[in-house]
């Protein structure tokens, strides 16, 4: 593999030319640009003599059909008919801005609308004023970068970290994650999981599609695991992206990889579905983590009062600080009657956040009592290059096998337990990930590759088996579920007489009211899950203690959350006051010799 970052660093070491004339945080709208040019550029380059030498054949032809033609002869979904490349624009200094334009211009259709959306000739102007002059100064260092040895996934590397060094910069790092590959390596192999008996089919074809695709990495990770499976297999990708930048870089690399560029299409998911009625076999996304949905409340709003299930958003909607769900829901309103299943990143959040009757909370509980929740892995922490929070894989099958349906599989694949026993000696080596060297931003550990004993194997290990052991819990569905309860106790006078309205029933006092979330299962003696009644718990817990309590069941509601955690929680001993008051001991001789020291 092609060290992606030797080369990231070649290319990030020409913004050195934009100081002066550029704010930091500007360089990528020079950068990015340039390297989808110099990309697309080393992908003609052997057949570029050809194109030109045919290009006379077909004056006559209109666009459309000059396209179709030289495409076949370029080997590509994409061509260049201009005489320039980056080579023969060095040859020319003082007309540079004009030939650039016109090797921009001489792409096909399908390349000149990608980079369009960089607005790049706003920064050729710029780059050419006088009072810059640095435009040839750039273009010479892009045409001595040769990219021609990447492969699409390493180019997708160098892309991202470009990205992520440039938000760096302008401190916009809110919300922006960048999916490590091994974290979407896993996702695909779990999504695949299932299904790989028939992935083996000659011819067959299936779609992934990404709602917030970025530059592509979830759809390249993906279509190149198919691939390495079964080579007669065909994925057919297709994405969303709301930044104009990321989604010039996905469709360039779709151009490149020979997949349908009018698959990726640009705007806001909430706000304007490009891929409107569209259903998938797969799907795959890490949306953005606490971004709110302000800008798009009316629309969405509008969608979830006038449509309700017929629409995405039926199912309700989530507080306005944290669009997650709602691209979950998005996805879900895409899966296929006869089977789709999703992969998607969340943050803690989604699993808990909102009472009983909240959106979050209707959104889990349509999920689960659909029996569509088939696993949850918790991640390790620290495996994003712009955050360091623990991250959760929410797994969506509306085609469960036999034995999975009505329950949900838990794996805690954090490593908390394996470090631990490191530390012991008992361990060689962490089974679930491995600290990242060098560290890079927020990222610091990585998720292995050593087969089934580590790693992205391991973890799918223990999704396929989908048996309980210590780090697999597997639930029904009820066992997420809870009534919350509202608990009443009598309004007295000074006296202490309880006061009744009309009917002659005790008034509550608002002062005294008090709330209880009852699950819906409990463990017996046996510790069996079992049902329950709010009023079982009710006698059980509350009345022994209130006597002259009650429960007002018009106020009762449903909630769902899944407390992750504390499924997974391992009780351990308090140190003894001795082993406390030693290390006390010790420390306080260590400090009185350093002091000591000091003072000679």
């Amino acid at each position: 593999m092609i060290d992606f970052k030797a080369k990231a660093n070649l290319i990030w070491q020409v913004a050195d030319l934009l100081r002066g004339d550029y704010k930091q945080s500007d360089y990528g709208k020079v950068i990015l640009p340039l390297t989808v040019l110099r990309r697309l550029d080393c992908v003609l380059k052997p057949t570029k003599e050809k194109v030109l030498d045919y290009l006379p054949k077909i004056q006559d032809k209109s666009d459309s059909a000059k396209d179709l033609i030289l495409n076949n002869i370029a080997g590509h979904n994409f061509h260049n008919r201009s005489k320039f490349d980056f080579e023969k624009l060095k040859d020319e200094p003082d007309k540079v801005a004009a030939n650039l334009r016109n090797y921009i211009n001489g792409f096909s259709a399908s390349a000149r609308e990608i980079i369009e959306y960089f607005n790049f000739d706003d920064q050729i102007e710029r780059m050419d004023d006088p009072k810059a002059d640095i435009l040839f100064q750039i273009v010479k260092k892009f045409a001595g970068i040769d990219l021609s040895d990447m492969e699409s996934m390493e180019m997708g590397y160098v892309f991202e970290e470009l990205i992520r060094r440039f938000a760096e910069q302008s401190n916009e790092t809110a919300g922006e994650h960048f999916t490590p590959r091994e974290v979407i390596k896993l996702m695909v192999n779990v999504l695949f999981n299932a299904d790989n008996e028939a992935l083996t089919k000659d011819g067959i074809v299936k779609t992934l599609y990404d709602p917030a695709c970025g530059t592509g990495g979830m759809l390249s990770v993906a279509e190149k695991h198919l691939n390495d499976f079964n080579k007669k297999a065909k994925l057919e990708v297709f994405g969303q992206e709301i930044n104009p930048e990321s989604y010039a870089i996905c469709k360039s690399d779709m151009l490149i990889k020979g997949q349908n560029p009018s698959n990726i299409k640009f705007g806001n998911t909430f706000t304007v579905d490009g891929l409107e009625n569209e259903k998938f076999d797969y799907m795959l996304s890490n949306p953005p983590f606490g971004v709110d949905w302000k800008k798009a409340e009316k629309i969405i709003k509008a969608e979830y009062e006038n449509k309700g299930y017929s629409g995405r958003f039926g199912a309700g909607l989530p507080r306005i600080n944290d669009g997650s769900l709602l691209f979950l829901l998005h996805m879900i309103s895409k899966m296929k009657k006869d089977g789709s299943r999703i992969g998607i990143v969340f943050n803690g959040s989604p699993l808990f956040t909102g009472q009983a009757n909240s959106g979050e909370s209707n959104i889990r509980q349509w999920i689960i009592e659909n029996d569509w929740l088939e696993a949850v892995i918790a991640m390790p922490d620290q495996l994003f290059y712009n955050t360091g929070i623990s991250t959760y894989v929410w797994i969506i099958n509306n085609r469960k096998s036999d034995e999975r349906k009505g329950k949900i599989q838990l794996i805690n694949a954090t490593g908390t337990k394996d470090e631990e026993l490191v530390k012991q000696g008992i361990l060689e080596f962490n089974r679930f990930w491995n600290k990242k060297v060098p560290t890079l931003g927020n990222k610091r550990k990585e998720i292995s590759e050593n087969g089934d004993e580590k790693g992205i194997g391991f973890i799918t290990k223990l999704y396929g088996d989908f048996e309980e052991n210590e780090f697999v819990k597997i639930y029904p569905n009820d066992f997420f579920g809870y009534w919350r309860v509202t608990v009443e106790q009598p309004l007295r006078t000074a006296k202490g007489k309880i006061e009744t309205n009309s009917k002659g029933e005790p008034k509550p006092d608002s002062s005294l009211r008090d709330y209880e979330n009852i699950t819906f299962l409990k463990y017996n003696e046996n510790k069996k899950l079992i049902p329950q009644t709010i009023a079982e718990y009710f006698e059980r817990e509350v009345k022994p203690n209130l006597h002259d309590s009650w429960v007002d069941e018009s106020k009762t509601k449903i909630g769902y959350e899944i407390n992750f955690t504390k499924y997974f929680y391992e009780f351990k001993p308090l140190r003894s006051l001795a082993d406390i008051k030693a290390d006390i001991l010790t420390l306080e001789k260590t400090t009185v010799g350093m002091i000591e020291d000091i003072l000679k």
